[in-house]
């Protein structure tokens, strides 16, 4: 009798750890696909993130050339000051 209830409650116990691990599985299959979905979203956004990168490069690029042009028309002025006092 003792035995017969043991098996009851192991056979119980499989089945509710069976339905977990299809549960769990169900979960895995679910990420599985948003990952999936994610991936073909972010692929697709690709291009536009790298024209955003060389956007950012030419605008680093543009600044450090208005950074220069700044300098030299300050050197230029300071020179035509000089030439000014003459």
């Amino acid at each position: 009798s003792s035995t017969c209830e043991d098996y009851k409650l192991l056979e119980n116990m499989n089945k509710l750890t069976s339905l977990k691990y299809m549960e769990m599985k169900d979960i895995s299959i679910n990420i599985s696909r948003n990952l999936q979905d994610l991936n073909q979203k972010y692929a697709s956004l690709q291009p536009y993130l790298d024209q955003i990168n060389q956007i950012e490069e030419q605008v680093t690029a543009l600044e450090q050339a208005a950074y220069k042009l700044d300098t030299y028309s300050k050197k230029l002025e300071a020179k035509f000051k000089k030439l000014e006092k003459r």
